[in-house]
Formats: structure tokens, C-alpha cells, sequence
């Protein structure tokens, strides 16, 4: 439960860490939306490549952007395995064919396309979180947030309620960890059986969790009120956000990105 990375931040002074939290915010949701966008495996190593060289920059260890992959490889196989039997059509190459299972080459490739892209999203999202502090990441939400204030939504508590659901992904998976570890302890056995075995052993692990939960939240909202917190109006800001020619830099890393897959997909060289 440790392997979680969406939520948690790395500090270091990188260029990438002293972005303005709004640029982060936009390039991150048009990586997502370029991942989905490109049709190619070409389209996606560009991504991949994109991804790595940000990495770079942004000095945050591989081993701690990529070890977040481990909670979801249930998901990443399950993706890939209904990709492999269940997207075949009749004009398909047949591989491999067993009873009701058959394996096409353009399965395969389908299935490696969407294990590439899902891998893409959860990275990106999670060096977005590794480079960018709680705090600036509330406050670059609001901000983008700020021109729908003027039609009633409420912006600041949008940004304030998801900022602190950031924030304690990790604080909860530690708290879960913790609990599996007090139960395994005293003899609970979470790892043996069966999946209804193994899903009735997390019963004594969600009741505490839920309760701890509720805990924390009702700690939050009274830490809240004693320091009079009335939400954003009249609110000031301890360092206030401005662009930088670094940012615009960013930004045009990013169309030049957008580019290339657009170019890519209109002209694919494979498949």
C-alpha cells in the first residue's frame, strides 16, 4: 500500500517544480487528452518519450514515479486481458485458438495499446502531484476555477475539497498499511485462501479504516473552525501566482506535442 504516488510530493528545485501550478494543471489534462488522442504506437512512444524527459527535469527518482504502477497491475491486466479475448472481429489474423479463446494479432496490438495508454495516465497524473506542493496545487485550481465563481459555483471549495482528497490518498494507505500489519499481528490471515477468503479478511481492515476516516475528517473541520475559516472570500495568498518565461516555454513544448500527434495521426507510419 506504500506504491501509492498520486497524492504525494517530491520536493526539489527542478525547473519543473517552480512551474506555475496552472500550467501543470492544463499540460497534465492535455497529456491525458493527447493519450487518448493518439491512434498510434508511434503517437504513444513520443508521449512515453515526453513522460521521461519530464521525469528528467524534474529530478524525481523513476523508481518513485513508477512504483504507483504496482496498485493498479490488477486493473493493467484485467485491461489488457478484455482487450486480448473480447475486442476480436471476423476480419482479425488469428493467432492462437482454443475452445471459446481466441488470440488475433490485431487483439494483441489493441491490448498493448490500451496497457501503453493507461500506464501514460497514471504516471502523468502522479508526476504532476509528485512536483507540485498541496497548497499550490489548491491554489492553481481555484484560479482556473475563478471565472465559473462569477456565474455562483463555488470555486474555492471545489478546489479546497479536492486539494484535501489529494492529500490524504497517501495519508490513508499508510493508515492502511498500518492496520493490515496490527491484524496480521494477531494472527489474521489476509494473504491465504481464496478471492471470497481474502474479501471477507478485509472486513476487519475497512471497519477501522472507515472509522479513522470520519476520525481525521472531523479533526480537519474543527481545526478549520477554531482558526475561523470561512471559505475563500477576502482570502490572501502568501506567495501570489504569476507566469514566467519559463511557463511559456512549457506551453509551447506542449503544442509542439499536440502537433506531432495530430501530424502522426494523420499520417501514420505504423500501425
Amino acid at each position: 500500500m506504500t506504491d501509492v504516488t498520486l497524492g504525494q510530493y517530491y520536493p526539489a528545485d527542478s525547473p519543473l517544480h517552480r512551474l506555475d501550478p496552472r500550467v501543470k494543471l492544463i499540460g497534465t489534462l492535455a497529456f491525458i487528452i493527447l493519450a487518448f488522442v493518439a491512434q498510434t504506437f508511434i503517437g504513444l512512444a513520443l508521449l512515453a518519450a515526453f513522460m521521461l524527459i519530464m521525469a528528467l527535469i524534474s529530478k524525481v527518482p523513476l523508481k518513485a514515479l513508477f512504483k504507483g504502477l504496482k496498485t493498479i497491475y490488477i486493473l493493467l491486466a484485467f485491461t489488457f486481458l478484455m482487450n486480448l479475448f473480447f475486442s476480436n472481429s471476423d476480419t482479425d489474423h488469428v493467432l492462437v485458438k482454443w475452445g471459446f479463446i481466441v488470440i488475433s494479432r490485431e487483439g494483441l496490438i489493441r491490448a498493448a495499446f490500451m496497457a501503453v495508454r493507461l500506464i501514460l495516465l497514471v504516471t502523468g497524473a502522479s508526476l504532476m502531484t509528485l512536483t507540485t506542493s498541496p497548497i499550490a496545487l489548491t491554489d492553481g485550481m481555484e484560479r482556473l476555477m475563478s471565472p465559473l465563481a462569477k456565474i455562483g459555483f463555488p470555486a474555492h471549495e471545489t478546489a479546497m475539497m479536492m486539494s484535501i482528497a489529494f492529500r490524504f490518498i497517501p495519508i490513508l494507505t499508510e493508515e492502511t498499511d498500518k492496520i493490515m500489519s496490527a491484524q496480521k499481528a494477531r494472527g489474521a490471515e489476509m494473504d491465504t485462501g481464496g478471492l471470497v477468503k481474502k474479501a471477507k479478511s478485509l472486513i476487519p481492515v475497512l471497519i477501522p479504516l472507515f472509522v479513522s476516516a470520519f476520525k481525521r475528517a472531523n479533526e480537519l473541520a474543527t481545526a478549520m473552525e477554531c482558526r475561523c475559516y470561512h471559505g475563500g472570500e477576502g482570502r490572501t495568498r502568501l506567495r501570489v501566482m504569476h507566469t514566467a518565461p519559463r511557463d511559456y516555454v512549457a506551453i509551447g513544448c506542449m503544442l509542439l506535442l499536440l502537433a506531432a500527434v495530430i501530424v502522426i495521426n494523420c499520417f501514420p507510419v505504423l500501425p
